[in-house]
């Protein structure tokens, strides 16, 4: 059966391309991940409140190596992308990146966190912000979305301090620890354009 729309990207727009280096406003930059951040990875996935909204924990540091070499992988196979958030000390200080890429429709999920002691920065904000800049400007992705439980009232500072508007919210539609959660459905189009708030 044929399809009759043509996907908005070929296969493998990722893989012909290197992952690059983001700037995000001088002050931090978004990198690929490398193994020598399997122990910051590894204490993040000990917080409580990252376990509970990303569903995971690392019990060990090979799990942790694992976690940020599979990256390299993901981005090849046009599947997800993730940046390290580091300082001007190369310091990790959190996640950001897309999920569920659809080349398709040119979409994808954003994701996020940031470690305990690197709160209250507007970290994950302008790292979001960033990332969405390269996807729309560099990459040509026409949609993003944020989704996360109604209860996490951070992320959803984070999708409205990036301009993501709240388009609804999906019953029931994810699992945590605690059982199934209310989600709130955030979304960006390209043609949104770049005017947002002040996020420093």
């Amino acid at each position: 059966m044929p399809v009759l729309v043509v996907p908005a990207f070929p296969a493998g727009i990722f893989r012909d391309l290197e992952q690059p280096q983001l700037t995000v406003d001088g002050q931090l930059v978004l990198r690929p991940w490398c193994a020598a951040d399997a122990s910051m990875v590894r204490t993040a996935f000990g917080c409580p409140e990252i376990q509970r909204w990303h569903v995971r924990r690392l019990d060990s540091t090979d799990e942790a190596v694992e976690w940020t070499a599979q990256w390299e992988g993901r981005w090849t196979a046009d599947e997800a992308v993730s940046w390290a958030i580091v300082d001007d000390r190369d310091e990790p200080l959190g996640q950001v990146g897309l999920r569920s890429i659809s080349l398709a429709e040119a979409s994808a999920g954003v994701s996020y966190w940031v470690t305990p002691s690197a709160r209250g920065r507007n970290l994950a904000a302008r790292a979001v912000d960033a990332m969405r800049k390269w996807a729309f400007g560099e990459i040509g992705f026409h949609r993003l979305d944020i989704q996360h439980s109604t209860l996490n009232e951070a992320s959803c500072r984070v999708a409205d301090k990036t301009g993501f508007v709240v388009e609804g919210t999906l019953r029931q539609a994810i699992q945590h620890a605690d059982g199934f959660h209310d989600w709130h459905l955030h979304g960006r189009l390209q043609t949104d354009g770049d005017v947002g708030p002040e996020l420093r």
